[in-house]
Order: structure tokens, then sequence, then C-alpha cells
């Protein structure tokens, strides 16, 4: 039994009606985005690169599932369900992050359980705000813009509060991850009486495995315009606030601030270009997404900078362009979503959407791997080689663009 948006005179709801679903996914994005200022904090603890990069990664074996099941299951059974465990989950992996700060297996677990909060939040979240600003009678684009601009927020404040008590406040291990339990709390107490907007069709038989097939993302726009983007949202919040910062480690007295100005100027980069990024997209070019390309391709080539003179300013000019080329990515690519998805697979394409975007984060473990297996290899030609696949990218999309304007012309 699947579900379907509600008929027309059970959808009219509160223009404010979005705010605490955009209050749960900022706290899921905080509760994701916290540990990574905290990076070179637990490698001056003694756990090495390899191992804290991998922790890094590790939440996305939490965010992929959460997002690839629980984005089709809200299409089926409501957003309601599948979004109130969210902002608990975030408690509950703060409270493991907390306890584990000489546990690896602590560690991992917390990263899951952020995972699965921020998945859920991704997927189920940014389609409920969608669909209660349309309910709302908003403008088309303006809940996905919400939606971006909730999770950049909440990953940046979440960095940036992070980074600062763990630098200079009592208790680094701990101390970041309680302010988290505490806004995960609130959230949670706040998200019981938000509409739902999704009902179950009780003429539909379809099975859930069925509703996990998500035909349009195999449209050939997913394919060759949102796909070769994605991967890059986060692989340059990746480069921005993990690589970095790292690379300058040791010439700075203060490393985790560092890495929290690094994430916080690169977020709120990215959080300010959201809000004109729905202006230079359009629906019938691909405009946004070769924007968002070339931003990132000036972003790495200033990185490359930055890796060359070990230069802190460079490095944090470096972050802001990048995390400008994350916002136009994550806002282009929402945008598309919506226009690409089918009446009943919003949340599944969104989910689809999201899980390529967090490939990205695997680059720093990658990265850090390769270094230390192949010596004679530095960053400045990883990013190099990064440079290469947007260019390849690139082409893929202007060839995207191409076919859906001979689509249109020739229905």
């Amino acid at each position: 039994m699947t579900t379907t948006t509600a008929p027309p005179a059970a959808r009219t709801v509160g223009a404010a009606a979005w705010v605490p679903v955009g209050g749960a996914l900022f706290v899921s994005a905080w509760g994701g985005n916290q540990f990574t200022p905290l990076l070179v904090m637990y490698k001056q603890h003694g756990l090495s690169g390899v191992v804290v990069d991998t922790l890094l990664f590790v939440y996305v074996f939490g965010i992929v599932p959460a997002l690839l099941i629980g984005g089709p299951a809200s299409d089926r059974w409501g957003r309601r369900p599948l979004m109130l465990p969210a902002p608990i989950l975030a408690g509950l992996g703060s409270v493991a992050l907390a306890m584990g700060a000489d546990s690896v297996l602590l560690l991992s677990i917390g990263r899951l359980l952020s995972g699965v909060a921020l998945g859920l939040a991704m997927a189920v979240g940014g389609s409920w705000v969608a669909e209660l600003s349309r309910a709302a009678g908003t403008p088309i684009g303006v809940g996905a813009r919400r939606a971006t601009m909730c999770l950049t927020a909440g990953f940046g404040v979440g960095a940036a509060v992070a980074g600062v008590a763990a630098q200079w406040g009592p208790w680094p291990t701990v101390l970041p991850y309680m302010v988290t339990v505490a806004l995960a709390a609130v959230s949670s107490a706040t998200l019981w009486r938000v509409p739902e907007t999704r009902f179950r069709d009780a003429e539909r038989t379809t099975s859930l495995l069925a509703d996990l097939t998500i035909p349009s993302a195999l449209t050939a726009r997913f394919l060759l315009v949102v796909a070769p983007v994605a991967p890059w949202v986060f692989g340059a919040c990746a480069i921005a606030y993990a690589i970095l910062p790292d690379l300058l480690s040791d010439h700075t007295s203060m490393p985790i601030a560092l890495a929290a100005a690094c994430c916080v100027i690169g977020l709120a980069a990215g959080f300010g270009i959201q809000s004109v990024g729905r202006r230079i997209d359009r629906p019938n070019s691909v405009r946004g997404m070769v924007v968002a390309l070339v931003v990132l391709a000036a972003g790495l080539g200033m990185a490359i900078a930055a890796e060359a003179t070990r230069s802190i300013p460079v490095a944090l000019f470096a972050a802001a362009v990048l995390g400008c080329g994350y916002g136009m990515a994550l806002i282009g690519g929402l945008l598309e979503v919506q226009r690409i998805a089918g009446p009943d697979d919003l949340g599944g394409l969104t989910a689809v959407f999201y899980a390529l975007t967090y490939i990205g984060f695997g680059s720093p473990a990658l990265l850090a791997w390769l270094a230390q297996r192949y010596p004679s290899l530095d960053y400045r030609q990883f990013f190099l080689f990064g440079l290469v696949m947007i260019v390849v990218g690139l082409v893929a999309v202007l060839v995207g663009g191409r076919v859906h304007r001979r689509a249109a012309t020739n229905p």
C-alpha cells in the first residue's frame, strides 16, 4: 500500500508549517558535521590520519541506506513516521561520540547513528519541506532553497560551535556533543504537530521493493546533468574543511580553530550563494550546473595554491570559493530533482541525489591512504586530477543540456 499527496482541501497549511521540519534538518546537519573540525583533535590524541579520515566517511554508511530506503518509504507511508526518528538518532549518535574519545568502536557507532539521522533528514525532511511550502502557496523552488539553507546552516553552525568548544572550552571531547543532544531533544518535541503531506492510497498494492526502484534516476537528464555534479557537493566540502586544514595544521597554533574557520567560511559562502542560486538556474537550460562546475574548478585552483604556499589566508579563501561551488551544486541539483521526479518518487529521487553527493566525503580517507601508500604523490597532483574530472563532468552536463533541448523541441 503506497501513499499519495493529500487532496487539495487537506493540503492547506500555515506559512510557517515547514519551520519545525527545517529545524530537524538543521539539527541533523549539525550532528552530522560537528565531528569534522575535531579531526585534528583526534589525530593529536593518537589516532592515525587514515583512521580519523575513515571515521569521517563512516557516517556515509549510515546516510546512504537511510536515504535510499527512507526516501521511497516516506513516499509510501508518509513523511512524519520516517522523519520523527531523525533528531532522536542525532542525539543518540552524539552521546556515543561523547563517550568514545578513546574508543574507535564507539566513535564509529556515533558516526553511523549521525549518518542515519542525516540521511533520513535529507531524503524525507527535504521532501516534506518542499511539499509544506507548496501547500502554503509559495512558488516552486522555494521549498528546495529552504531545505538546502537549513542543511547548510546546520553544517556550518554545528562545526563552528564544536570547534570553539573543543579549542577553548572544558571537556573538549564531550562538551561539543552535549550541545547537540539538547538541540535534538527540542527538535523532537516540535515535529509531532507538523501536518502530513503524504497519505496512504488504498487502491495501490505495489510492494516496498517495487517502490525502491526509481525510474526517474535512469533518465538522460539525471544521468548526464545531475549525476556528474552530485559527488562534488560534499567533495568540495571535504577539500575545504577536512583536507586543507590538515595540510596546514603544522602552520598554526590553533589547528582546531582553523578547521572550524574553514568549515564556517566555506558553508557561509555556500549558504549565501544558495539565496541567488535559484535565480541563476533556468528550468530549460543547464546554466546552474555549469556555473557550479566552473566555481568548483576555481576552488580547486585555489586549493592547489594553498597547498603550494601553505598560506592560511589562501586556504581560507579557497574554502570560501569551494563553499560557493558546494552551494551552487546542491541547490542546482535539488532543483533538477524537483523537475525530473515523477508524481510518486520525489523522496526517492531526492535520496538518490543525496546518496551520490556523499560519495565525495570518501575523498579524505582515499587520499590519505594513497598518500601513505605512494609517498611520491602529493595533494597538488590529486587536486589536478580533480580538475580533469570537473572538465569531464562539464562535457557531460553540456551534452545532457543539448539532449534535453532536442527532446523538448521534438517530443
